[in-house]
């Protein structure tokens, strides 16, 4: 048996493939290599783990851990000073708010606290977070206790010294809110007298920051 070519261009023809051509027209073709013309839509038709070739991720969920959102508080200038043990609100604070109930917040907080003392026996500080949620007032949530957080003593005693502490708080929290959540640093004296007459939160030109981080349950 002879196969024979026909050069339809050389006869002025031509054929229509979509509307001319049956059964199954090869890839090489231009075809889909099937002889279906209902094709599956795999973006509402598939189930289950679509692989990453197909467009999908090659997963069915997403591991906890993933950081929602981020907000960053950095400020210099105006400073405070507290001169008693009892805590006191200070201007390092910011807010977020958490975008479910089951969220994490991971709170980063920085300062550089300086001491004066004029003739005690060392410089010794507390420092500590506070939370407040929808306004309803501040609470503290991690350190602070009643051992310094920061500073030294000495035994000579009777001498004038001032002194800066680089001081960084990290307290993983659970609000359990959806509400607006502010986060502050609170500072005190170690004692009422005899190891610093006051703690500030740093010189004006050093800068003061809070890191707020939602992650997600």
């Amino acid at each position: 048996m002879t196969l024979t070519t026909i050069n339809l261009a050389a006869l002025g023809q031509t054929v229509n493939l979509g509307t001319e051509v049956t059964g199954t027209l090869p890839t090489g073709n231009g075809g889909t290599g099937s002889t279906a013309t209902t094709f599956v839509n795999a973006a509402t038709n598939v189930t289950g783990t679509l692989a990453t070739a197909n467009g999908g991720t090659g997963a069915t969920s997403f591991a906890p851990g993933k950081i929602l959102q981020v907000q960053k508080f950095t400020t210099t200038g105006s400073n405070t000073s507290v001169t008693t043990d009892s805590f006191t609100g200070t201007e390092v604070t910011y807010s977020l708010q958490p975008s479910a109930t089951s969220s994490k917040i991971f709170v980063i907080i920085n300062a550089s606290l300086s001491q004066y003392e004029n003739s005690g026996s060392g410089l010794k500080y507390k420092a500590a977070i506070y939370r407040q949620i929808n306004g309803g007032g501040y609470s503290r949530v991690y350190a602070g206790q009643s051992n310094s957080y920061g500073g030294y003593g000495e035994s000579s005693g009777n001498t004038e010294r001032s002194s800066s502490f680089p001081t960084t708080l990290t307290f993983v929290d659970a609000p359990n809110t959806t509400s607006n959540t502010d986060y502050k640093l609170y500072i005190a004296l170690l004692t009422a007298s005899g190891q610093g007459n006051n703690v500030t939160t740093g010189a004006s030109d050093m800068e003061r920051s809070v890191t707020l981080m939602e992650i997600g349950a």
